[in-house]
């Protein structure tokens, strides 16, 4: 068996067990991230680069596994399932290769074939000429791609800009909640920012229900590290 013929067979098994088509390009992706990407979420064929935070990583695969989305995770031998889990990553449909060697590239062009979406750690040298070919299959065949670091070909660029905890007081206290400043850098330079609890990537607000959209920002309660709004800037 070639493996092209491995690959036809796992596309047809995990085709045959998707939870549904996707009616549009758009992903699902949780409330808190989808406000600062462009197209208001993760888009099919897109492409997102995230500055050194596997948090945020897991964060945004967790929106389409959630839904029944096929996954998969390349070259991140340290990727913690356990922490997947609590993300609410559905385990029974991600595929990991922790270290696919000099064979990335092939790897993940395959896998673009046969999942949703791909969370990887690039090497640190791609050509060029070999991101775009991988773009276009994204395109192709409708998928995203999520990569720890810099990514050319990145619709756009995520990052925590800040981050601290909340509970502790002068030497006492319990560490309850951890507040983050993320950013989403177009390729045009247009930035958009929000700031989100941890709770709030996992998807379980500690503070409650979220509030709708339409609903204007309250202002942060007293010792709050952040005001809990979403900011534009140009």
């Amino acid at each position: 068996m070639t493996a092209a013929d491995v690959t036809l067979g796992l596309q047809a098994r995990i085709n045959g067990m998707q939870a549904s088509k996707l009616d549009s390009r758009r992903l699902p992706t949780i409330p808190a991230l989808a406000r600062i990407l462009p197209g208001g979420g993760l888009q099919s064929g897109g492409s997102y680069a995230v500055r050194n935070s596997t948090t945020l990583a897991m964060a945004l695969l967790a929106g389409p596994s959630a839904t029944g989305a096929w996954c998969s995770v390349i070259g991140m031998p340290d990727f913690s399932v356990e922490a997947a889990q609590g993300f609410g990553i559905n385990l029974e449909r991600l595929i990991l290769v922790p270290d696919p060697g000099s064979q990335w590239l092939t790897v993940t062009a395959a896998l673009v074939d046969v999942v949703s979406i791909i969370l990887t750690r690039a090497p640190d040298r791609v050509a060029p000429t070999e991101c775009a070919r991988l773009k276009a299959r994204l395109r192709q065949r409708g998928a995203a791609l999520i990569t720890l670091g810099a990514w050319q070909q990145s619709d756009s660029t995520l990052g925590v800009a800040e981050s601290a905890w909340e509970g502790v007081g002068v030497g006492t206290g319990h560490l309850r909640a951890r507040r983050m400043k993320i950013t989403a850098t177009h390729p045009s330079g247009r930035l958009r920012h929000a700031y989100v609890g941890l709770a709030e990537l996992q998807g379980t607000p500690a503070d409650g229900p979220a509030l709708p959209d339409t609903l204007a920002p309250q202002a942060p309660a007293s010792g709050a590290l952040f005001e809990p709004q979403l900011v534009k800037s140009s």
